[in-house]
């Protein structure tokens, strides 16, 4: 059985004191969270690199990993402003996020410098969550499948298959980020079940063990219907990680 997982991206929000209080709420929600037996499910919270140490801090002692929201291809260099890999990992980050819609529209990130920062990551041990997904544009032009599958050739050609056995893929709808809407568990199932089939097609059992999780506006009323999808193990969750209620309701689906 593949381990779920649901990872908090807090994006560019939240300050110290509410920080506090906010992991305070959530490490308190989740210690009464009961899995059926056989569930697994894995937390990873991902704040500003400005409040990784605080967060740190925080999580210290309980189960909640830690991630990045964003890392540079480089060791080290003159890259104002840049995190590198082994800067978060010497945060004690176990993940990092890589190729958010919201870096390749917002940065102009391409698919071969995200294929970078997959391999700088794993470099580090950092674990990469490989964000791919379509827009509303493109869907609606029925190229969905081939936009997804661009983005995800683009790390398979750089790092190999072999790189996948340690990685997580998040299908995130670029026209359901934030918006509101949230792609049915219909379609998302679907895009998932491409993702995985097209991974198998290079490995079998990379393509079996690997997680793939749904990133768009997931929150506490639609996240069970979601989890209860055969090929998504879990949730990229955004604004609804930034209330403490939800984030724990949203963990909880996965005893539903």
């Amino acid at each position: 059985m593949r381990k779920g997982l649901v990872a908090a991206n807090w994006k560019m929000n939240g300050l110290s004191q509410s920080n506090d209080a906010l992991l305070d709420a959530i490490i308190s929600g989740l210690k009464v969270v009961e899995l059926p037996e056989g569930a697994q499910a894995e937390t990873l919270i991902c704040p500003p690199a400005i409040y990784l140490q605080q967060v740190r801090e925080k999580l210290e002692g309980s189960w909640i990993q830690l991630g990045g929201q964003n890392v540079h291809p480089a060791k080290s260099g003159a890259f104002t402003g840049e995190i590198s890999a082994g800067m978060l990992s010497d945060t004690g980050c176990t993940h990092v996020i890589i190729g958010h819609s919201e870096r390749r529209e917002l940065f102009g990130e391409t698919d071969r410098f995200i294929a970078e920062k997959f391999s700088a990551a794993q470099s580090c041990n950092l674990i990469p969550v490989l964000c791919v997904g379509e827009t509303q544009a493109q869907r609606e032009a029925g190229s969905t499948a081939e936009t997804v599958l661009g983005q995800l050739y683009a790390v398979l050609g750089h790092a190999g298959i072999d790189a996948f056995k340690q990685a997580i893929i998040a299908y995130e709808p670029v026209w359901a980020i934030g918006t509101g809407l949230t792609a049915s568990p219909d379609q998302a199932q679907e895009v998932h079940s491409l993702i995985r089939k097209t991974i198998s097609e290079q490995d079998e059992s990379v393509g079996e063990q690997i997680r793939i999780i749904y990133g768009g506006s997931v929150k506490a009323a639609n996240a069970a219907t979601l989890f209860a999808q055969p090929d998504i193990d879990g949730a990229l969750v955004g604004g609804a990680s930034l209330v403490a209620e939800e984030f724990v309701s949203i963990c909880a689906s996965f005893a539903g």
